[in-house]
């Protein structure tokens, strides 16, 4: 069933009760506090320009439990041969402009979901200390990267780009790392992918998702900005 979101009110239905492609909900808002429940119900954003707002929850769930990264040999040397440096938080909206720009025709996308309301919203939780960027440089220049939101031991990634071979899998080794060394207990990401399947993330069923998420608290989540760490 889709359910039409009281522009009052910031709560959401069941996840459960999603139609079959994911859909769950329509309008509503992008207003931090409602952006913050949707990911604690294990519901996200996606929507193109010319349409109202549309909130989803698919089934099943694609993660990555830090502990499955695959780290392949290639992938390795690229990391240790120190071409490229991988920072956190310092152009955060840069990389969603990017991200918003990335080619998926391949994936039969057209467009983008990322629009100057999502990049005004989550820049919003950027300034909260609830979303972050990492981000990989070559000689001072941003050629990849990544942005996602969160909360307690979740990061639940958006999108991700790269304009030289693997830099966005360079950022994503270094996510992988935070999460690590913070006891983060999985990444989202959201749909299933070739590309993510191949780092090791693995599609869940969603009710063993939402029984993830139900650790979620506010006094766990490590707020600010992550350039510190």
């Amino acid at each position: 069933m889709i359910y039409q979101l009281d522009p009052h009110y910031p709560g959401f239905p069941d996840p459960e009760e999603a139609e079959p492609d994911g859909i769950i909900a329509i309008g509503g808002d992008l207003s931090p506090e409602r952006l913050i429940n949707a990911y604690c119900c294990g519901i996200f954003p996606w929507f193109n320009e010319d349409d109202p707002i549309l909130w989803w929850s698919l089934d099943p769930r694609m993660v990555l439990y830090p502990d499955e990264f695959r780290y392949s040999k290639s992938l390795h040397r690229v990391v240790k041969s120190g071409k490229y440096e991988v920072r956190i938080d310092t152009q955060f909206e840069q990389v969603m402009r990017h991200c918003a720009h990335v080619d998926r025709t391949a994936q039969g996308q057209t467009g983008t979901w990322i629009t100057e309301e999502m990049v005004e919203a989550y820049v919003r939780l950027h300034q909260l200390g609830l979303a972050h960027s990492f981000e990989t440089y070559y000689h001072d220049t941003l050629v990849g990267g990544l942005y996602g939101v969160s909360l307690g031991p979740f990061f639940f990634g958006e999108s991700m780009f790269h304009t030289m071979p693997d830099t966005s899998k360079v950022a994503f080794v270094r996510l992988v790392q935070f999460a690590h060394e913070h006891h983060f207990r999985l990444i989202d990401a959201q749909q299933e992918t070739p590309h993510l399947a191949s780092l090791g993330a693995r599609p869940i069923p969603r009710s063993e998702y939402l029984t993830e998420l139900n650790i979620i608290r506010a006094d766990n989540t490590l707020l600010g900005c992550w350039t510190q760490f």
